[in-house]
């Protein structure tokens, strides 16, 4: 990756990009060190100019919301996109549909949904991550998944290609879909059902209600850290590392909140050195005493 070379081409490219920039504030965490490139584009013109001069050149992370990602405390040898408001409009395509930006969170689209009397959507509520996210990890609570909703997603891929998939044509998982990394998801399209929106109001502040209960908030965590092991037991992971791991276990500022047993938490300057030991401890001691292997549910970026 040539730094200068990408210098004297910014002017061209409608978009910002700032060198070396610090990356804690952009995740929930606040954990990490810097990236060589942080790359806003204005519009999807932008972002094709870009992928299509850099892509070849240097790796590159999309980052969404920054609500389930954890970075190295070194500096990250490549791109990260973050998609900005040119990515989050939103909009009703039908009375049961809406089409949503990938750069707007899944709150905002919940809440419209409710505004137009769309119901299925409410789930969407309690996650705090962005559409794009949302894609990426066929996000999910309350039994309830973006492959339920999803009608299809529009992308670009690194190329600067830009197609359409219908979701029958995806292959979803348990917070995963089969899907190449090399893809920018840039927006989706819902279908929800006709409801009255005060129906749709009580039952989604039911859901928040259940989720403060169940979960801490207000503080530096990024969500759940573990996917629950679906295929391998019917216990929830935070029960088995409740059953394999003493409370209070940290390592330095990265600790397991007393709340919620799979919520990891930063409670002041916690390096991801100090999360990654809590997490390889985590996974290490449930495999020991339960036999349940773990695998993380947030990304990490190296």
């Amino acid at each position: 990756m040539n730094i200068e070379d990408i210098k004297k081409s910014e002017q061209f490219i409608d978009g910002v990009i700032l060198f070396d920039e610090c990356i804690k504030k952009f995740n929930w965490f606040n954990i990490g060190g810097k990236t060589k490139i942080l790359f806003k584009p204005n519009s999807l013109k932008g972002l094709i100019e870009y992928l299509k001069l850099y892509s070849s050149r240097n790796k590159i992370f999309i980052l969404g919301n920054g609500s389930n990602v954890l970075f190295d405390d070194e500096t990250y040898q490549g791109t990260i996109i973050k998609l900005g408001k040119s990515f989050a409009n939103i909009t009703l395509l039908d009375k049961e549909t809406i089409v949503a930006g990938a750069a707007i969170s899944q709150k905002k689209v919940s809440d419209f949904a409710r505004d137009h009397n769309i119901s299925g959507l409410e789930f969407m509520s309690c996650i705090p991550g962005s559409v794009g996210g949302g894609i990426r990890m066929n996000s999910g609570c309350f039994n309830k998944e973006f492959k339920d909703v999803l009608i299809s997603i529009q992308l670009v891929d690194f190329k600067g290609v830009v197609r359409s998939i219908p979701a029958d044509k995806i292959n979803f998982n348990y917070r995963s879909i089969g899907l190449p990394k090399d893809l920018i998801f840039l927006s989706a399209t819902f279908k929800g059902n006709e409801k009255n929106s005060l129906e749709i109001s009580n039952f989604m502040r039911e859901l928040k209600q259940k989720k403060e209960l169940a979960q801490p908030t207000r503080i530096k965590t990024s969500g759940s850290t573990f996917k629950n092991p679906i295929k391998q037991t019917d216990k929830k992971v935070w029960e088995l590392i409740r059953l394999s791991i003493p409370s209070k276990t940290g390592y330095g500022d990265a600790v397991i909140s007393d709340k919620h047993a799979n919520f990891f938490v930063n409670k002041g300057n916690a390096k991801s050195a100090d999360m990654k030991l809590l997490i390889k401890f985590v996974r290490e001691e449930v495999m020991k005493k339960t036999g349940v292997k773990l695998e993380t549910e947030i990304v990490l970026v190296e």
